[in-house]
């Protein structure tokens, strides 16, 4: 099994904030794979960016980074979020492209679940996710 972690749930991890940060190390010890991906990264890349404060807030996130497994937004995962665009289209659904793009990654990893702070990826067919 594979923990993929979200932009809120990473942001958590990176500032140990709530329990993440242990509930990460936990998971680590008993051998779960806890990683995130490339368009989360982007995501909190971003926000670093746009902070008044990036001289601090990079070093912490770039140390996290390597701690924890990097999954590539690739061809596949991009054929995926395809498919799960055009099933959230037709049922009407408004999902972020980001979101759409993490689950399109969790999917094509095989046994990963997306842990969020919000139940935004609930909504996607396929997709293992669950709310800390």
């Amino acid at each position: 099994m594979r923990i993929l972690l979200d932009s809120g749930i990473l942001s958590d991890y990176i500032n140990r904030r709530r329990d993440i940060f242990d509930r990460v190390r936990s998971l680590t010890e008993q051998g779960v794979c806890v990683g995130t991906c490339i368009p989360v990264i982007a995501e909190i890349a971003a926000g670093v960016e746009l902070s008044s404060s990036r001289e601090r807030n990079m070093p912490p996130f770039l140390a996290a980074l390597e701690t924890l497994e990097v999954w590539p937004f690739d061809q596949i995962a991009a054929f995926k979020y395809g498919q799960i665009f055009a099933e959230q289209r037709k049922k009407g659904r408004q999902v972020q492209v980001v979101d759409m793009m993490i689950a399109a990654v969790a999917i094509t990893l095989g046994e990963c679940k997306v842990v969020t702070t919000d139940s935004d990826l609930l909504s996607i067919t396929g997709l293992k996710a669950e709310i800390w």
